[in-house]
C-alpha cells in the first residue's frame, strides 16, 4: 500500500525527488537543503497563496478553490494540558517551538524535575540531559543564532532580516565556506549581507559598534562570504550579489530623526552634477542634510522667554548630526563647503518662489 505524502507534488505522475535520486556515494556532493520551498495552489496559481491550515483534519486547504493540496500536517502550535490530580489549570508546556534552521530529529526532549530532596542528583541528570539531546554542530548553530537575534535586535532590524542571516549562516556551516574566520565576523557580515538584500540600509561602522569586530576583519569575512555564495548558490536560493548602500537609501531613516526630507533633492542634484564625487554615501548624506536645513531655515537661532538663544530646530547642530549619522563633524564640514561652493547647482529654483512651500535662502546658510 502506498503512503500519502504531507505535501505532494503539483503533477502526481512525476517521481520525487528521493525516487529518481541516484545512489549515495563517496563522491555525491552534499546538496544543502532549500529553505525557499513554497507551496502553491495548482489550480488558483495565485501568488502569494491563499492557504488555510486545518489542524483539526490535518489537512492543507486553499481558500479561494477548496483544493486539499496537502495532508497530514503536523500541529506545531504550543499544546497546554495538565495530568494532575487536582481540578484546575495546569500551564505545562509540552514540547518547544521547531525550528526550521535545525535538525527535527531529536526535537523530543525530557524536562528533568528540580526536586530531588537537596541531593543534587536533578542538577546532575539536567546537565547529562541537555549534552545528550543536542549534537555538538546543533548547539553552535544554536548558539550562533541567539547571538545573530540579538544583534539584529541592537541595530532595529525585522523579523525578515533575521531569519535571512540565520539561514545564510546555516549555509556558511553546511558548505564549510569560511574555515578559520572568527565566528563573530561571520556573524556580522551575514547580518550584513541580509541588510543589503532586505534592502534594509546599515553601515559597517553600525554592525561593527555592536560587535568587537574590527571593520577591516567584517570587510575580508563580507568578501569572502559573496564570493563564495556567488559560487555555490544554486537553484532558487542562488546568490547574485548585492548592490552597496547610496546615500539617497541612507537618508531617510536619519531624516526620520531629525525632521527634515529636503535634502533627497539636495543629494540627488549633487551627484547628477558630480559634486562629492568619491565621498562615502553616509557622508554625503550628512552633508546634504546640514545643507538642506540651514537652506530652509531649521537652523537659525531663536530666543526664547527667558532670553536664551537656541536653534530653530535642534537637530540641525553640526553635533547632534554627527552623533545620529555617525559621521565626524570635520567631514560633514567639508563635504558642507564643497556644496555651498556650487549652490546654485544643488537646490531647486522654485524653493526660491513666493508660492513655494518650501522657503528657502542663500543667507541661512552658515559660514563654511
Amino acid at each position: 500500500m502506498a503512503m500519502s505524502m504531507p505535501f505532494p507534488a503539483r503533477n502526481p505522475n512525476t517521481q520525487t525527488d528521493e525516487e529518481s535520486a541516484p545512489a549515495p556515494s563517496n563522491s555525491t556532493k552534499v546538496v544543502p537543503q532549500d529553505l525557499a520551498v513554497r507551496l502553491i495552489c495548482p489550480d488558483c496559481n495565485r501568488n502569494p497563496p491563499n492557504l488555510v491550515e486545518e489542524y483539526g483534519s490535518g489537512d492543507v486547504v486553499c481558500a479561494d478553490c477548496g483544493l486539499v493540496v496537502g495532508d497530514k500536517i503536523v500541529d506545531t502550535r504550543s499544546e497546554w494540558r495538565t495530568f494532575a490530580n487536582d481540578e484546575g489549570d495546569d500551564p505545562s508546556r509540552v514540547g518547544g517551538p521547531s525550528n526550521p534552521f535545525l535538525s527535527t530529529a531529536d526535537d523530543f526532549s525530557t524536562v528533568i524535575s528540580f526536586r530531588d530532596n537537596h541531593t543534587g542528583t536533578a542538577r546532575d541528570l539536567q546537565r547529562a540531559s541537555q549534552r545528550a539531546a543536542q549534537k555538538g554542530g546543533e548547539k553552535n548553530l544554536a548558539n550562533a543564532f541567539r547571538d545573530i537575534s540579538n544583534m539584529c535586535d541592537l541595530i532595529q532590524l525585522g523579523r525578515t532580516e533575521v531569519e535571512t542571516a540565520k539561514q545564510i549562516y546555516k549555509r556558511v556551516e553546511d558548505l564549510k565556506l569560511l574555515r578559520g574566520k572568527p565566528m563573530e565576523a561571520v556573524i556580522a557580515a551575514c547580518v550584513f549581507v541580509a541588510c543589503r538584500q532586505g534592502k534594509v540600509p546599515r553601515t559597517f561602522k553600525e554592525i561593527c559598534a555592536v560587535t568587537k569586530v574590527k571593520k577591516k576583519t567584517m570587510g575580508q569575512c563580507f568578501k569572502a562570504l559573496e564570493e563564495s555564495l556567488q559560487l555555490y548558490g544554486d537553484g532558487s536560493t542562488a546568490y547574485t550579489g548585492s548592490k552597496g548602500h547610496t546615500a539617497e537609501d541612507l537618508l531617510p531613516r536619519f531624516c526620520s530623526h531629525l525632521g527634515l526630507m529636503v535634502a533627497r533633492e539636495v543629494i540627488l542634484r549633487a551627484q547628477a552634477k558630480g559634486i562629492l564625487a568619491g565621498r562615502s554615501p553616509i557622508s554625503v548624506a550628512a552633508a546634504a542634510i546640514y545643507f538642506g536645513g540651514h537652506l530652509i531655515g531649521l537652523g537659525l537661532e531663536t530666543t526664547d522667554a527667558k532670553g536664551r538663544k537656541t536653534k530653530r530646530v535642534d537637530g540641525m547642530r553640526l553635533k547632534k548630526i554627527a552623533d545620529e549619522t555617525g559621521v565626524s563633524d570635520v567631514t560633514i564640514r567639508n563635504a558642507f563647503k564643497f556644496l555651498k561652493e556650487q549652490k546654485e547647482d544643488v537646490v531647486d529654483p522654485k524653493w526660491f518662489e513666493e508660492s513655494s512651500r518650501v522657503k528657502a535662502n542663500f543667507d541661512w546658510l552658515p559660514a563654511a
